[in-house]
């Protein structure tokens, strides 16, 4: 089966004089000539001034766009699958000509998708992933308090410095008040060690030398001094396992250790219940994509890839940045970043086409009814109208694919 099919139209006589009246109507809006209000002109002076060629372009785009829409209506039979490529081959004053490309769907080859043999990974909570999540609970818990005494490792000091090199202050070498953990290893190396035995008053001159893959140039491989006084001297109490810790976290039924180890391992088996079950599909998708024969055509290729950078803009959006900005502090593109989703883009298509495939040889067919008991379970589950979780999503038609690809990976785990 041919990838694409190129349809060349010709728009001559009537029909394109009546696109450049159109265009002309549209033209003389915009235009101010001596002697005429504003979009007032007869026809015969605006061509007299400007052309009847200066509508051909215009002309030539309302031609196309009504040619689009009719050329999708009439190949509705025809499974497209890109956005159809537009190439305008002769605008002169007797009329255009050009030519649509639409992509199809290739012809997919399935090879064996079922019995693969992938194993799924078995879940299970170690005593020292237990140990990790019930200590980082307990921190999660733990107060500050000041400290009458020296310095000590894991206390925070709370500190005024200024940097000097050779006696001169460097920029961004001073703080105010600045809350340091001793031991967190957040300055440069030797710094911290060095405040441990002093006490809330106490001023001290440290000397250190910057790391030779320091950022600033200035400062790389740098002996420098800071001058350093102690404001306060803070331990942190961490809160025994006991009832008022229980009682703090809130858990219904939590009231001991073992109880809160139980708790604690049942929700990290959850969390890795869903990776490894991700991963699973993934392992599926991959070994049976190995037995499928498919020729992609680039531009859905490309599609993906565009859509991807889009993705990957609305993650920035949550980063608070742009993804202007990101090709600045990058020194790329648009081309260079879909150029680095091109492979994974590659497999995404594959996998879709795979999964719609096997869809086909399973006859696997999901009814109306089904998809609307479907977008009302997922409507209530994101807290939304119907309508309105229907229109965010795509459409009930989007509803019944997407659960038709899931029937397709059931398929897979069988």
């Amino acid at each position: 089966m041919k990838k694409t099919k190129e349809i060349t139209i010709k728009v001559e006589g009537l029909e394109w004089e009546k696109a450049i009246d159109q265009a002309f109507d549209r033209a003389i809006k915009k235009t101010k000539i001596d002697g005429f209000r504003s979009g007032k002109a007869p026809k015969e002076v605006f061509m007299k001034k400007y052309g009847k060629e200066s509508l051909y372009m215009d002309a030539a785009d309302i031609c196309i766009n009504e040619a689009y829409v009719k050329t999708l209506d009439e190949n509705k039979d025809l499974e497209v699958v890109a956005q159809p490529e537009l190439n305008l081959k002769s605008v002169e004053a007797k009329g255009i000509e050009f030519t649509i490309t639409l992509t199809l769907k290739p012809t997919v080859k399935l090879g064996k998708y079922k019995g693969l043999k992938v194993k799924r990974e078995e879940v299970e909570a170690t005593k020292e992933e237990i140990k990790k999540t019930i200590h980082e609970m307990q921190h999660h818990y733990a107060e500050s308090m000041i400290k009458d005494g020296a310095i000590a490792l894991k206390d925070t000091a709370v500190i005024d410095f200024e940097g000097f090199k050779d006696g001169i202050a460097f920029e961004g070498g001073k703080g105010e008040n600045y809350a340091l953990e001793i031991g967190s290893q957040s300055f440069i190396p030797g710094f911290e060690e060095q405040l441990i035995g002093m006490n809330a008053g106490d001023v001290k001159d440290i000397a250190v030398t910057f790391p030779e893959n320091y950022h600033s140039a200035d400062l790389k491989g740098q002996p420098v001094v800071f001058k350093v006084k102690i404001n306060e001297v803070k331990e942190t109490m961490v809160p025994e396992l006991n009832a008022a810790f229980y009682a703090d976290l809130g858990m219904e039924g939590i009231d001991s250790k073992e109880a809160l180890e139980k708790q604690v391992a049942e929700n990290i088996k959850v969390r890795k219940e869903g990776e490894v079950e991700n991963k699973y599909v993934d392992d599926l998708l991959e070994a049976a994509s190995k037995n499928v024969e498919v020729d992609i055509p680039a531009s859905m290729i490309d599609e993906e890839s565009h859509r991807m950078v889009h993705q990957y803009e609305d993650t920035l959006k949550l980063q608070g940045l742009t993804l202007e900005q990101f090709f600045q502090f990058t020194n790329s593109n648009e081309e260079a970043l879909k150029e680095q989703m091109k492979e994974e883009a590659n497999k995404r298509v594959l996998f879709r086409l795979m999964l719609e495939a096997i869809a086909k040889a399973e006859k696997i067919e999901v009814t109306e009814q089904d998809a609307s008991k479907e977008a009302d379970t997922l409507a209530t589950k994101y807290q939304m109208e119907k309508d309105e979780f229907l229109i965010k999503f795509g459409g009930l038609e989007m509803i019944k694919y997407d659960m038709q690809m899931r029937q397709a990976i059931e398929v897979l785990k069988k």
